[in-house]
């Protein structure tokens, strides 16, 4: 996606407005800059932006709005893609977040995205309706979870390649994070949806469901 549309819901002014800067100098519409989980629900409404960028922690508790609004933007507006961008990991909400369908939705901690480079690729990704997560996310979601059908019989090389499948890198990415060939991405790619029982669909995109399994959805 070239230009994108973004509503931003942050309740601290200046990383509000460095991120609607930061959007605006590469050629991106920010269609509203809102502190509160209503505001956002609203700007939404109004706006159909490509994707929100939500807090967890806003008025009026500072506790969890911004997870319940990005919820409800999950339920009422799926062409929304929704990028949660927070200090906090909340697997509970995280979890209902990636429910039945992980296409379109992004988890990245704050303190831990060192390049705008990869923020940019990861909320470029969210929008057009891939998945964004960060391997602390996974890492816990996963440990968290009580589902592990068909995954006891992955490989410790299976296993590394579903984690990266599952904060969103194509084949290409897993092959340079891992140092392997593409070739030997797409038999392990291969390998692990046979395993998971996620037979070739044309209506089903196999990668997103096994990232699903993968974190107990």
């Amino acid at each position: 996606m070239d230009t994108m549309r973004v509503v931003i819901a942050e309740d601290a002014a200046l990383l509000r407005e460095g991120l609607t800067r930061l959007l605006e100098e590469r050629g991106h519409e920010v269609c509203a800059a809102v502190s509160d989980g209503d505001a956002l629900l609203a700007a939404v409404a109004g706006h159909k932006p490509d994707v929100a960028v939500v807090d967890i922690r806003m008025p009026p508790t500072h506790t969890d709005e911004g997870l319940r609004a990005a919820l409800r933007l999950r339920q009422d507006h799926r062409d929304t893609g929704v990028l949660v961008f927070s200090q906090y990991i909340e697997t509970r909400y995280a979890a209902r977040l990636l429910e039945g369908n992980a296409a379109g939705v992004g988890y990245l901690l704050k303190d831990r995205v060192a390049d705008v480079a990869d923020f940019m690729a990861a909320l470029t990704r969210v929008a057009d309706g891939g998945t964004a997560l960060d391997p602390e996310v996974v890492s816990q979601l996963f440990r968290a979870s009580r589902h592990a059908d068909g995954l006891a019989t992955l490989t410790r090389r299976e296993r590394d390649v579903l984690a990266l499948m599952a904060e969103g890198r194509s084949n290409a990415g897993i092959s340079a994070a891992l140092v392997i060939s593409g070739g030997a991405v797409e038999k392990h790619v291969a390998s692990i949806f046979g395993k998971l029982g996620l037979p070739p669909s044309e209506g089903d995109n196999r990668r997103v469901l096994a990232v699903l399994r993968y974190l107990g959805g």
